[in-house]
């Protein structure tokens, strides 16, 4: 039986630890601006989703990806 890795697809514990390290190294100043910077991005957005809807937003998107 092939053990299931503790991470997801493309992340090792080098990773986990990089990004770690990014964060906790991080001022308050530079974490507030990387969250609003987030929100002033083009290509993607944040919405509030009913979690009884989230799968089904899942879907859509995977939908879309496939089609793509």
């Amino acid at each position: 039986m092939k053990k299931q890795s503790r991470f997801p697809a493309g992340w090792d514990e080098a990773r986990v630890q990089r990004v770690l390290g990014h964060y906790e190294s991080q001022s308050d100043e530079e974490a507030v601006a990387e969250d609003e910077a987030s929100f002033e991005a083009t290509t993607h957005t944040a919405m509030e989703v009913p979690v009884e809807l989230v799968p089904a937003v899942r879907e859509l998107i995977a939908k879309r990806k496939r089609s793509a």
